[in-house]
């Protein structure tokens, strides 16, 4: 086993007794953790994954997951350059438990400016942009008739331009005729 394995099973010991019973800590897999940071109303979870080599080298850092949609890019970029720094001093140690308390420390300044209002405007504004494509693609509605308007245009088609019936016209009534009377076996 070589010594970034070794160093990863015994992180993998200690994250799992440091975060046993923290709602907020999920392990995806043996190499893929994340944990949720909240203040007040806001929140967002960063997802930290293993390469190979970790803790030789930097692990992969990820906002981009469906959670984190409302993000502003603007929390993103400092979040991920605050945890890219930090990892930066850590190379060659196990980091991972170091990297997700050190945002917990600012994680009411890191959401300071996330407000709430840049997300509902961005959110009001999608949805009207959505809106008005939506208008475009929608099928102009068909003239409601009324029962005499239905029946006289149905009265029409039945005996067509002739006078005539149409063929099989009254299917519907032999069917119902032949389905009432009694069956009698075959000879």
């Amino acid at each position: 086993m070589s010594d970034d394995a070794e160093q990863q099973a015994e992180e993998i010991e200690v994250l799992k007794s440091i975060y046993e019973g923290d709602d907020n800590f999920k392990q995806l897999d043996a190499k893929t953790y994340q944990y949720k940071y909240t203040d007040e109303d806001k929140s967002f979870i960063l997802e930290i994954s293993w390469g190979p080599t970790y803790p030789t080298e930097k692990p992969n850092f990820n906002l981009d997951i469906f959670y984190n949609q409302s993000l502003l890019p603007v929390v993103k970029e400092k979040i991920l350059s605050i945890v890219d720094s930090e990892a930066e001093q850590w190379l060659g140690c196990a980091m991972t438990y170091t990297l997700f308390e050190c945002l917990k420390e600012k994680v009411s300044e890191i959401l300071a400016e996330q407000t709430e209002e840049v997300v509902v405007s961005n959110r009001i504004e999608k949805i009207v942009i959505d809106d008005q494509y939506e208008t475009s693609k929608k099928p102009e509605k068909k003239e409601q008739l009324t029962k005499a308007q239905k029946r006289r245009a149905w009265d029409k088609a039945e005996i067509g331009r002739a006078g005539e019936k149409p063929r099989g016209y009254d299917w519907v009534d032999i069917v119902k005729h032949l389905s009432q009377a009694p069956h009698q076996p075959a000879s």
